[in-house]
């Protein structure tokens, strides 16, 4: 994971990229109970569950770049096989392409445990 990421965003860039996240998550799983709600069949509301379940992942910073390309894939399979209004799957596609670019930012699991580490070396 570390090769993905020169650096884990910090400060102001690190907030921005957490709040992003935070909004995904949100988006996904409103998306999600509300396909639940619409759909009768499995196969309607499978894609809408499973991108839910990967805003969990999103959301606490887990495997950030396989998660946001799955939602982005998702997503972008919500906008071909469904009728109707396409933006919102259409925005949660861009945002999940943008957070497997960039990454999850310092405050995240992924940050924990693939950033760098400072070690101290002992004085003789």
């Amino acid at each position: 994971m570390q090769r993905l990421f020169s650096t884990f965003a910090n400060g102001w860039p690190g907030k921005g990229l957490l709040l992003q996240r935070v909004v995904t998550t949100a988006a996904l799983i409103h998306c999600g109970i509300a396909g639940l709600r619409e759909a009768h069949q499995f196969a309607l509301f499978a894609p809408q569950i499973s991108a839910a379940g990967a805003g969990i992942f999103l959301l606490v910073g887990l495997w950030t770049p396989v998660v946001g390309t799955v939602v982005a894939i998702v997503e972008a399979w919500i906008v071909f096989s469904r009728p109707g209004e396409p933006w919102i799957p259409i925005m949660l596609a861009t945002l999940g392409a943008t957070l497997a670019m960039l990454g999850p930012g310092a405050w995240s699991i992924d940050a924990r445990l693939f950033g760098r580490k400072h070690i101290d070396i002992p004085k003789c």
